[in-house]
């Protein structure tokens, strides 16, 4: 890991993500809704942090979730959705459609990879995360929905 990977580690306290990355909640609104699953808060946020070495694997949440591009290299997010695959591109304006926000809907099934050094981003959850909205996919699960996307979904569970 390069220094300036470390010292963000450090310095924003990060962690371990059960998806791949690193990081640390940094909000999570004091106000409450109702939802199927229960009280949810209305929204949270945290810092992620990606690096070429691994992957955030597929997964999917039941909240819309905007990401916010702080520095590093571009970042990838993959995206299924309706037996369709896409991409959004999170990073600093460019030529090749690289934005520095891009905004994931609610229970769309995605990941995201960084070809090279690392991303630091924002995430910001609408209603708020809670692992219990969370599931992370396997290869099985998603082979059988998008049999033609066999590669990227090897990569990215």
């Amino acid at each position: 890991m390069n220094e300036r990977i470390i010292e963000l580690i450090k310095s924003l306290n990060l962690q371990p993500h059960p998806e791949g990355g690193f990081y640390a909640e940094t909000y999570r609104s004091g106000e409450e809704m109702e939802s199927a699953n229960g009280k949810r808060n209305l929204a949270t946020s945290i810092f992620f942090l990606l690096t070429a070495e691994n992957v955030s694997k597929f997964h999917k949440i039941k909240s819309d979730e905007m990401w916010f591009f702080h520095e590093g290299n571009p970042l990838t997010v993959h995206l299924m959705h309706d037996g369709e695959y896409s991409q959004l591109h999170l990073g600093p304006v460019d030529d090749e459609g690289f934005k520095p926000y891009q905004m994931v809907p609610a229970g769309t099934i995605f990941g995201s990879t960084v070809e090279e050094g690392y991303a630091l981003v924002s995430c910001v959850v609408v209603p708020g995360f809670d692992f219990e909205d969370f599931k992370l996919y396997t290869y099985d699960e998603l082979i059988q929905s998008y049999p033609e996307y066999g590669e990227v979904i090897k990569k990215l569970t």
